[in-house]
């Protein structure tokens, strides 16, 4: 099962905050020992919303939002795809994760990522071998 582990946003990560040069180095133990476990798929931290944007859809029209986003909790400031059994699994994982923000409290949220088989009928024999075959072109690196 994958899993999609998103770190919180605070409003020290929204205000360009950056870690401290502890937590950088707790976070990159964190990650290597969920490389080594064969858990860790991807990882990344995220700037701030106020260099960001959101495109809002309302049927065919489309509009852009600039950042900065006000509503804080509800923002994301890094993420973690695993590859893990189940969500015990990755609460396991999540609870020795160090604390993002240092101080204060912090939030992650473990979301699992829907897989092929999670869509029933609708999702074609057709549908499964073109998803196939773009996953092999990014794996590859290669130009669709």
């Amino acid at each position: 099962m994958r899993f999609m582990v998103i770190v919180k946003a605070t409003k020290e990560s929204e205000a360009g905050v950056m870690p401290s040069e502890k937590l950088l180095a707790d976070m990159g133990k964190f990650n290597e020992d969920l490389v080594k476990a064969g858990v860790m798929l991807a990882g990344e931290g995220l700037h701030s919303s106020s260099k960001g944007a959101r495109v809002r859809f309302f049927g065919k029209e489309r509009s852009v939002i600039d950042g900065p986003f006000t509503e804080t909790k509800e923002l994301v400031a890094g993420f973690w795809l695993w590859q893990v059994k189940s969500l015990e699994e990755a609460i396991e994982w999540v609870r020795r994760c160090p604390n993002p923000f240092e101080t204060g409290e912090s939030e992650i949220e473990i979301r699992q990522v829907f897989e092929a088989e999670d869509f029933g009928a609708e999702f074609t024999p057709e549908l499964r071998e073109q998803e196939e075959h773009l996953r092999v072109k990014i794996a590859n690196g290669a130009a669709l």
